[in-house]
């Protein structure tokens, strides 16, 4: 028998379900969706105010418009989250961009958890003028000519690389997400009409669409679609994928926090899942009241 034994590339594995997130929130996914979600002469006047207008038409050549390389107050207004993009795409880490030396400390709320601050708000004029310089030292790097909207997502995904590979706390978690994921996934399999690394899609009693998704803060969601315009919030769940049972307090505190914001947003059900064998459910509920059923991914529903 070979003496050669490669194990299962799990991690790898891992990543491919947090990539799926990732493209939702932070990538050229995301930028799609908040362009479909913005008044398009607002972002056209401010390409044109804040960006050279040769790099303007230099992309235009390559039938690029430009939010994809430049960021904007309007779409950073629209989804904070979005700072993230331009950042991955300066080849930034965060650790790197979020520091006194770039003045852009403050801004880091936006990214991890989509919050704008009145303050912020103020100050995303010369956010947007320093990222656009920086855009530009990035154009004329690479020489337009070579630009595609290809090469850009490649570019962010190089820098998602080491980012994701960074810490074993952001590996557990996205681990955790990933199972409980593929538990629903399982559960709903008979019934799902769609499927992707990031979502599915199953039609329920009422003949409606309802989306099973990756999102950035809860972990997971499920939306029904009640008509061509309007998506009904239903079920919002957080993960807590760490093992220390002694942290147990904290994690439940975090999924609280979320739970606030995702009530706040019309989730009608909140539900907390974390990877202990056991846990202290009057500790839990005083941890977390908004949440209204809480999981285990080891054996699964504890309550």
């Amino acid at each position: 028998m070979p003496d050669v034994n490669i194990p299962s590339p799990a991690l790898q594995i891992d990543f491919s379900y947090a990539l799926g997130q990732i493209r939702s929130v932070y990538l050229q996914d995301a930028l799609s969706k908040t362009v479909d979600d913005i008044d398009l002469p607002t972002l056209d006047n401010q390409l044109a105010e804040y960006v050279p207008q040769d790099s303007l038409k230099a992309l235009a050549k390559r039938g690029l418009r430009g939010e994809l390389v430049f960021s904007m107050p309007c779409m950073l207004e629209i989804n904070p989250f979005l700072l993230g993009y331009y950042r991955l795409l300066l080849g930034f880490s965060q650790k790197e961009f979020y520091t006194t030396k770039f003045g852009v400390s403050g801004f880091k709320s936006m990214e991890v958890k989509g919050i704008l601050t009145d303050r912020n708000k103020d100050r995303l004029p010369d956010l947007c003028v320093g990222m656009v310089g920086s855009a530009c030292a990035l154009l004329d790097g690479i020489g337009v000519d070579r630009v595609s909207k290809e090469l850009l997502d490649d570019l962010t995904l190089l820098t998602v690389g080491p980012q994701l590979r960074g810490g074993a706390n952001v590996k557990k978690g996205v681990a955790g997400i990933v199972d409980v994921f593929e538990a629903i996934h399982e559960i709903v399999e008979h019934a799902a009409t769609e499927s992707t690394s990031g979502q599915i899609q199953i039609t329920n009693a009422a003949d409606r669409k309802v989306f099973i998704e990756f999102a950035p803060d809860p972990d997971i969601v499920i939306r029904e679609e009640m008509n061509a315009s309007s998506i009904r919030n239903v079920i919002a769940i957080e993960v807590k994928g760490g093992t220390d049972f002694s942290n147990i307090h904290n994690r439940v505190g975090e999924a609280e926090k979320s739970h606030q914001k995702a009530k706040a947003e019309g989730y009608v059900e909140c539900w907390t899942v974390v990877n202990v064998d056991r846990i202290d459910m009057e500790m839990a509920q005083r941890e977390s009241p908004s949440t209204n059923r809480f999981y285990t991914y080891i054996f699964f529903e504890i309550r």
